[in-house]
């Protein structure tokens, strides 16, 4: 199964990462690799929660992501 993971790289420099069809699982590191790595862990666990919950695997339905602009 190949999932769509997204990394940013957050003020602290550490990498953030999470997958845009499984709110909530989020995973870091201190290098991109490590991030990865981690997220693939986080990744079979948050599917193990929810099938032990007898949940959903994806959220289903259309979304979109776009950019605002903000004054600050």
């Amino acid at each position: 199964m190949q999932l769509r993971v997204r990394l940013e790289q957050d003020e602290d420099g550490v990498y953030v990462a999470t997958c845009p069809s499984l709110p909530g699982c989020i995973s870091q590191g201190n290098t991109e690799r490590e991030a990865l790595r981690h997220m693939r862990e986080a990744v079979r666990l948050h599917l193990r929660a929810l099938a032990a919950d007898n949940l959903p695997l994806f959220e289903r339905g259309p979304v979109k992501e776009t950019r605002i602009a903000v004054s600050v």
